[in-house]
């Protein structure tokens, strides 16, 4: 790591799915901040542009900017070895740009995790693991979205892979709708 390089922080979560409570899903905060609400912001500009301000109050728009994106529910096994995988670059083809390689962080409110997915570069090192380059393919024009890029040590990411926080509910509150 380059002495300017800042360095983030990353808990990964394990809780029920918004959508599906019966699922378990897999959030993550950076900075304390939940990823969701980071793309919240990250796109509400983009939104403004695509969304008639007359059709929703802005409570309506605001838990929609939050709920454009789930958790991923990972198939689970035993030992937790397809969620880190998953994470630290070794995603199944079917969370994964086949372009570009990147991968899905946040799937689609929908279940299907690679219906509206919140792609991002992940490059894991022997120190460090770092998310770039984030987009969502089915808005191409958006661009790369103003996320990151963000820095992790490779010890303390997966640490928190590892053990992820145990949460009963969805730390946003949201509710199947």
């Amino acid at each position: 790591m380059s002495p300017q390089t800042v360095t983030h922080r990353v808990e990964f979560l394990h809780h029920p799915h918004p959508g599906y409570p019966h699922l378990t899903a897999w959030g993550i905060r950076i900075d304390g901040t939940d990823l969701r609400a980071l793309v919240a912001e990250a796109t509400r500009a983009l939104w403004d542009r695509e969304l008639d301000e007359d059709d929703d109050t802005p409570e309506e728009r605001e838990e929609f900017l939050l709920r454009q994106h789930a958790p991923l529910h990972l198939d689970d096994d035993a030992d937790g070895a397809r969620a880190r995988a998953h994470f630290l670059g070794d995603a199944p083809p079917e969370l994964r740009d086949h372009h570009t390689g990147a991968l899905c962080l946040l799937g689609c409110p929908c279940g299907i995790d690679a219906c509206w997915p919140l792609l991002a570069m992940v490059r894991a090192t022997a120190t460090e693991v770092v998310w770039s380059d984030f987009h969502q393919t089915n808005r191409p024009e958006w661009g790369e979205l103003p996320l990151g890029p963000y820095v992790f040590s490779r010890r303390a990411y997966t640490e928190s892979l590892s053990a992820p926080v145990l949460l009963t509910e969805d730390p946003l509150g949201l509710l199947p709708k």
